[in-house]
């Protein structure tokens, strides 16, 4: 099959586009850097034409109130250059428990999306993913003073970006699924002890501070972002760490 990734040079996209070429298919990266505009619709038709199926891997350039616009504005564009390049599955990657924190307004936006292309004109996939191992440090950073880093007790599923790009392809590659695939990590921590875990075994001498109002998953309530019953990836986090 012909796979258009747009998306396809970042860090789960050029991996969808490398396990789609090894597996056969020929599988084409589209980005900024090759022409293509998600939000003014420049290539997207040329970037489309004969393909067999669309994998959006493009992402919001922020996470506050402005991510919304940028998932209609993409999704809207995207879907009316497929339905016109006659492509026959559409796939998205998304995130576990998306629809259950609305007080986030990025997972409102992936949320949009969401419901977009469920509604739009082409058969589609929806792949939701929990937490990447390799956004962990990123997590960290942003609630880190001096050598404290204040983080709740949010329960979090890692998942190796490599496990998800092999998901992703995997479902690219098959009938389309008019629904969701969860995919989640072996393991579920509690945010707070995976940022000591972290820093354990990188020799990082900050110190993590438990502390419910810190950072963005702050907000979130339970354990919405982990699913037990998900397909699980088989890359732990202390294997993945080393």
């Amino acid at each position: 099959m012909k796979v258009a990734v747009i998306g396809g040079t970042g860090l789960i996209g050029s991996q969808v586009v490398k396990k789609l070429n090894a597996a056969g298919h020929e599988a084409v990266p589209h980005a900024q850097s090759t022409g293509v505009d998600v939000i003014s619709g420049q290539g997207l038709d040329e970037a489309v034409a004969g393909a067999d199926v669309v994998v959006n891997l493009t992402n919001s350039p922020t996470f506050d109130e402005a991510s919304p616009a940028f998932f209609r504005a993409s999704m809207d564009n995207l879907l009316a250059a497929a339905d016109r390049g006659g492509v026959g599955h559409f796939v998205v990657l998304s995130i576990v428990g998306t629809d259950r924190v609305p007080e986030l307004d990025y997972y409102r936006a992936k949320a949009l999306q969401e419901d977009i292309l469920a509604a739009g004109p082409i058969p589609y996939s929806i792949v939701r993913a929990t937490q990447f191992m390799e956004f962990i440090d990123a997590v960290m950073s942003w609630t880190t003073d001096g050598d404290t880093v204040r983080l709740p007790t949010t329960p979090i599923q890692p998942i190796a970006a490599e496990d998800v790009a092999d998901a992703v392809a995997e479902v690219a590659a098959g009938a389309p699924l008019n629904g969701i695939r969860n995919i989640g990590g072996p393991e579920v921590f509690g945010l707070d002890e995976l940022g000591r875990i972290t820093l354990s075994r990188k020799g990082d001498g900050r110190t993590v501070v438990t502390d419910p109002t810190a950072g963005m998953f702050a907000a979130v309530k339970g354990d919405v972002l982990t699913d037990r019953n998900a397909h699980l990836a088989p890359t732990h986090y202390a294997d993945w760490l080393s």
